[in-house]
């Protein structure tokens, strides 16, 4: 059974990608205004039918990627609390089976802090999860109401005490720059959060994506986001006190004492290869010196009726070209305070980094304090990373 895991454990040396399996459970018991991911609300789930769909599918990929050793699961959604954890368990098994397990791979489960779904957290816990990814998203009751969460205040709370009992790694997620939303109201409420976080903490801007309840809200009126100015104080708000607690940064939205940041996410941006098992999962594969794009299909009864069929829900796999291999490390590397290896944009695009990028820009966003370069690396600054959107724009032609 996998055992709790630091940054550098798992069999792989620090700054390694690892490789991942991420594990999507697309089912919810109702839908987050916010929410813009792939996951639908359905009365009954065949618990059966779904774990044998998700196995199929771990077959499928393990036989195109023979040999290959597993740093880290992740279960997304969706809300996997509400898998069966004997579906886990399954799933963990034929991981195991099927590719090699690292000795203390890390193994993460997202869960929302219900009474119900808790109560399942000992299961998930013998089925070999190790880490807990809560989604609190709020320490005021008035927020978790306008964010459509199923959880008050001291529900967040417990769940919290008892992920802490149940496992040695855990975090959980806020949500911030929400409507009415004060500095000083924000700078409480992180204080209260990092009297229960111990060693993870990812903290999220809320945007208004397209499609989502709140898209359709927010275009008749019915409510105002806080403006740049205002949301900028926040980020920063944000940044001082996690930095003062010592969860400093790691990634934009990320934060950890050292040695205690997310395997997983950590696999992603820094641009290993991972596979993507579910309805509308995504992954990175290398096979025979090329990278290779894959996704399944989105719906969930047509990903689970062609498991059933064929073995997989995938569509055809499309290979990444070297310069948007270089794109994608850098949109996702940049991302992470310590930035990306300059030798890693080389060997994805085949050329260095100063004939992907225009000269001039890279100095102009070197001296206005947004990147540093050394011999090694570049990183985006603080500054950089909370305008990462315009500096990738004025970056990549």
């Amino acid at each position: 059974m996998p055992e709790a895991v630091g940054a550098e454990a798992a069999g792989a040396e620090a700054g390694a990608p690892g490789f991942g399996v991420y594990v999507h459970w697309p089912f919810c018991l109702s839908k987050c205004p916010y929410c813009d991911f792939n996951s639908h609300v359905r009365e009954r789930v065949d618990q059966a039918d779904w774990r044998q769909g998700l196995l199929r599918e771990i077959d499928h990929y393990a036989a195109l990627t023979p040999g290959r050793t597993v740093t880290s699961v992740f279960f997304g959604g969706g809300t996997p609390s509400l898998m069966d954890p004997a579906t886990a368990a399954a799933v963990l098994e034929r991981i195991a089976a099927r590719w090699t397990l690292a000795p203390g791979a890390e193994v993460t489960l997202e869960a929302n802090p219900t009474s119900t779904e808790a109560q399942s957290l000992a299961g998930f816990r013998a089925a070999g999860v190790n880490r807990l990814s809560l989604g609190i998203q709020a320490l005021d009751d008035r927020a978790l109401r306008f964010l459509g969460r199923g959880h008050d205040v001291a529900e967040a709370c417990a769940a919290v005490e008892l992920a802490a009992r149940s496992f040695d790694r855990f975090s959980f997620d806020l949500i911030y720059a929400r409507p009415e939303q004060t500095v000083a109201a924000w700078r409480d409420e992180l204080r209260r959060a990092l009297a229960m976080a111990v060693g993870h903490l990812s903290v999220y801007q809320l945007t208004i994506e397209e499609g989502t309840q709140f898209h359709a809200l927010h275009r008749r009126g019915a409510f105002a986001m806080p403006d740049d100015d205002l949301a900028g104080a926040l980020y920063e708000a944000t940044q001082e006190e996690l930095e003062a607690a010592g969860l400093p940064a790691y990634e934009i939205s990320n934060h950890a004492r050292p040695g205690e940041e997310g395997r997983h996410n950590l696999t992603y941006w820094r641009y290993g290869d991972y596979v993507g098992i579910g309805p509308g999962a995504h992954g990175r594969l290398t096979l025979d010196g090329t990278k290779w794009a894959t996704r399944a299909h989105r719906a969930p009864e047509v990903w689970l009726e062609r498991t059933a069929r064929g073995g997989h829900g995938a569509h055809p796999h499309e290979p990444v070209p070297a310069e948007a291999r270089a794109t994608e490390l850098l949109m996702m590397g940049l991302r992470l305070a310590e930035g990306v290896p300059l030798a890693r944009i080389s060997e994805e695009a085949g050329t260095p980094l100063a004939e992907l990028v225009e000269p001039a820009a890279l100095d102009r966003l070197v001296a206005g304090g947004f990147l540093e370069i050394t011999p090694a690396r570049l990183r985006a600054t603080l500054a950089g990373r909370q305008r990462l959107n315009a500096v990738l724009a004025a970056l990549l032609p």
